[in-house]
């Protein structure tokens, strides 16, 4: 093991230290349901705002989309982190957070599927919402654990199946915290990793950008890759800003329908922090997300192809289904352009991210699985006592379940995040949003929106991802669209926007809902 191997080693172990810790500390405030899930309620807007953050980003972002969409859109990529600050961070703060903190507290819901029982009078809502966040938040958490198991094993040269150690190691120290101290200790320990995001992605691209002579030398020498003309990897808007918008859309409109990225809304102590948190959260979501996304438009400087694609000395090859290893150009690209004393920063950095995010989504999707399907189907036997025992357990199964997925290095972390966002925010987003909004918004809309969510990706996963070859003719028409609908991104952006339309269209036509419960939801702005 190298001097830079040996000073990773010690700042990982340290830094897993502190995590674990502040999971003891936290614990012994940690006594019930509620403290578990929200944290008693008492997370200001500083730790709300960096909780938000550092769910929305990890090492999916990082590793996985800056390098895919960097090396396609070059430095026009930056642009997907400018819409994440402005539309999924500002835009979502300012038309969700303060609605979605009255609600669901005078409802008294802990869950987004809890409160579509509530707010529209239904239980069946309920249960099949839990169904859906629970199935397809696991390929989200796999396309986690998947990034960061990659740059450790670049740090460490772990070789060829030494990722699959990473992966364990981190879902055990994600356990360890989340289980002991719930909400509380993710909060916590999402604001230390969120300062550890900021320094460390500033670090890195100022490091990357010297290698090239800064910014400007660096995008002089973009301008020289010929494998796409005219210089337009270096252009404001890139070779391809259509599909670029599709990008943008996916990554920032769908925080407003994801269960784990509204719960931060839940949870804040009053809602009058919301301003507070809207700035901090937009600063945050800029400084990370536009980092990333920039360096990731440098991919082509430092990786090339067997076609000659780029310009960089590190070969990058293609997987057994025939694509690119998109995922493997970040962690290519630091190893050549950072100093040795740095690697150790990025490990942090990347593990920061990774873990908070991790942390967000286990515990919504042991709360969803413990609160809204297994104790109504236990008709009374299942105490507070009793489920938050069981959510404690369930977050093992679920690290579990996605542990062995991400084991397959042919599931790109793109796709495995495109495919997951696309299923909950194209169901979620709009019975959601007009949930919040409009008193006449019907169960039937509600309906039609899961169902479009649901049955559209799997169907989509079907033709593009399984059934590829067989489908070869529908492939290639997609594909050759303006629009790639071939894209799991595309196809993800456009279900969420169908669920914004589809809900008040649906809603004009069909039954609403009863008076007596409307009334009640809505009586929460009346205070």
């Amino acid at each position: 093991m190298t001097a830079s191997q040996i000073i990773t080693l010690v700042v990982v172990i340290v830094y897993a230290a502190a995590m674990v810790a502040i999971g003891i500390l936290t614990s012994r405030k940690t006594k019930n349901v509620d403290d578990f899930v929200f944290g008693g309620n008492k997370i200001g807007p500083w730790m709300t705002a960096f909780a938000f953050g550092t769910a929305y980003f990890s090492a999916v972002v990082f590793i996985g989309y800056a390098g895919q969409f960097g090396w396609s859109y070059g430095v026009s990529a930056a642009w997907i982190g400018v819409g994440n600050a402005l539309i999924g961070a500002t835009l979502a703060w300012a038309v969700l957070g303060k609605r979605t903190r009255l609600m669901t507290k005078h409802l008294e819901a802990k869950t987004m599927p809890d409160f579509f029982m509530k707010r529209y009078g239904s239980s069946p809502l309920k249960t099949v919402g839990a169904l859906i966040v629970f199935l397809f938040m696991i390929p989200y958490t796999a396309s986690v654990y998947n990034g960061l198991s990659r740059l450790f094993a670049m740090a460490f040269d772990l070789g060829e199946n030494g990722y699959e150690y990473v992966m364990i190691a981190m879902a055990v120290l994600s356990a360890i915290y989340v289980v002991l101290g719930g909400y509380s200790a993710t909060a916590v320990n999402d604001f230390i990793q969120g300062m550890i995001m900021l320094i460390g992605i500033t670090a890195v691209v100022i490091s990357v950008l010297r290698v090239n002579g800064g910014l400007g030398g660096s995008i002089d020498a973009l301008k020289s890759v010929t494998a796409v003309p005219d210089g337009k990897l270096a252009s404001v808007f890139g070779p391809d800003p259509i599909n670029l918008f599709g990008v943008v859309v996916l990554t920032s409109l769908g925080t407003w329908g994801l269960p784990q990225m509204t719960h931060k809304f839940y949870a804040i102590r009053d809602e009058k922090d919301i301003k507070r948190g809207l700035i901090i959260s937009t600063f945050f979501c800029f400084v990370v997300a536009g980092g990333c996304y920039l360096l990731g438009g440098f991919t082509r400087l430092f990786n090339t192809t067997e076609a000659g694609e780029g310009i960089g000395s590190n070969m990058i090859h293609k997987l057994s289904n025939g694509k690119l290893e998109f995922d493997a150009m970040v962690p290519a690209m630091l190893q050549q352009a950072l100093p040795s004393i740095l690697i150790g920063l990025v490990v942090v950095l990347v593990l920061s991210a990774s873990l908070s995010t991790l942390s967000a989504l286990v515990l919504t999707s042991s709360t969803t699985l413990a609160h809204d399907l297994i104790r109504p189907a236990a008709k009374g036997r299942l105490d507070d006592k009793k489920e938050f025992k069981l959510m404690r357990v369930l977050i093992l199964f679920f690290l579990l379940i996605s542990v062995v997925i991400a084991m397959n290095k042919n599931a790109a972390i793109t796709t495995l995040m495109s495919y997951s966002w696309g299923a909950l925010s194209g169901s979620f987003l709009g019975p959601f949003l007009w949930g919040l909004y409009s008193r006449k918004t019907t169960r039937a809309a509600v309906w039609t929106s899961f169902c479009c969510g649901v049955v559209f990706t799997v169907a989509h996963m079907c033709i593009f991802t399984f059934f590829r070859e067989s489908c070869a003719d529908i492939v290639k028409w997609a594909a050759s669209l303006p629009l790639n609908l071939a894209s799991p991104i595309n196809a993800g952006a456009l279900l969420m926007i169908f669920s914004i339309v589809i809900v008040p269209v649906v809603s004009a036509f069909t039954k609403p809902v009863e008076q007596k419960t409307v009334d009640e939801a809505f009586a929460a702005y009346q205070k």
